[in-house]
């Protein structure tokens, strides 16, 4: 046996190197928790307003297509994106890890997470890219914004969310809203094989994107925070794009123009993080069906900046439309009456 350690006067035991280190080590872990608690409490008291995260979300994603524009042509499309969640989440990680947020999950969280990000940051935006090669701009703002009434049919299914009737009617006016407005591009659509293909692909991209919705709903119930779920998620979805590209054979080409970069940067911060981290903690606040309806405003930022630097005309028709618009919104984002407390006897 090995010899006993030895005892300090009256009989007990006097401390060795181990019980210092392991004291040590238990008091860093304590610090670690405790600093880690109040960072993220001074993050929450800095909780930004659900109305500015609604803005800022229509307003980033409203202007990130002219960012996209400037990304075509020398790399591929999921290269592109690729390399833009890569970015993103490159970011988010190395803020995570700045905070002390927690990165490490079990496989069940990974799976789903890996699973919001092929569906929500890689396969949606590739089905989308590749339908505008066959379908005007209008019309796929017209089937992206369908995602309202999908996130509703979603979340009764998967959620059993009851469906709040002035929710589907607002997402309704919406649709109408952006069908006048692109109406000129609606009555010139013919469902010819290629349009037909554009139209098809439009939609299975919005049903994705509805899935990584949903993904996030669960992220909420299973107290994943927006930030780490984006972080990882991203990461996942920039490795399906780059998959995706690899098994095409499609060459690992970069384009060195301070364009492509500026966009690229745009898009990985302002479109990807902060327009992804609005959108989501929206999902967890006010729910997906009505944080969805921002994709309807998207389109008439869009026309905006498109008067300003385009030379966009507006008709009668389109600013109905734009009526019927906001008179969705207001029935979308309008408080549900709290129930009535019953009279004491």
């Amino acid at each position: 046996m090995p010899p006993s350690p030895p005892r300090a006067p009256g009989g007990r035991r006097g401390l060795t190197a181990f019980d210092c280190l392991h004291g040590w080590a238990a008091g860093a872990r304590l610090a670690r928790d405790v600093r880690s608690r109040l960072e993220r409490r001074a993050f929450r008291g800095l909780s930004v307003p659900t109305s500015l995260l609604y803005l800022l979300t229509v307003l980033i994603w409203g202007t990130s297509w002219f960012a996209i524009t400037l990304q075509t042509g020398v790399v591929p499309v999921e290269l592109s994106i690729a390399y833009r969640f890569l970015l993103a989440a490159a970011m988010l990680i190395l803020f995570c890890l700045a905070t002390g947020r927690r990165l490490r999950y079990g496989l069940r969280d990974h799976l789903f997470m890996a699973a919001q990000g092929v569906c929500l940051f890689s396969l949606n935006y590739i089905l989308f890219y590749r339908a505008s090669f066959d379908m005007p701009s209008g019309l796929m703002a017209i089937c992206f914004s369908t995602i309202t009434l999908m996130n509703i049919l979603n979340g009764a299914l998967f959620f059993r969310t009851p469906v709040d009737a002035r929710v589907f009617i607002g997402a309704l006016l919406g649709l109408a809203g952006l069908g006048l407005v692109f109406w000129p591009e609606v009555a010139g659509f013919g469902l010819h094989s290629r349009a037909a293909l554009g139209l098809t692909l439009s939609l299975v991209a919005t049903v994705f994107a509805s899935f990584g919705n949903m993904v996030s709903v669960r992220h909420k119930l299973a107290r994943i925070p927006v930030i780490e779920s984006n972080a990882i998620g991203m990461g996942y979805g920039a490795l399906c794009s780059l998959a995706i590209a690899l098994v095409q054979g499609l060459p690992l080409v970069y384009d060195g123009r301070w364009t492509y970069n500026a966009a690229l940067l745009y898009l990985a911060l302002f479109a990807s993080v902060i327009g992804f981290g609005c959108f989501l903690t929206l999902v967890h606040r006010i729910g997906a069906d009505r944080a969805a309806y921002s994709s309807v405003l998207f389109p008439l930022v869009a026309l905006a900046l498109s008067t300003w630097l385009e030379g966009y005309r507006w008709t009668p028709l389109a600013a109905v439309g734009v009526a019927l618009v906001l008179l969705g919104n207001v029935l979308v984002l309008m408080r549900r009456p709290s129930p009535r407390k019953p009279l004491p006897a």
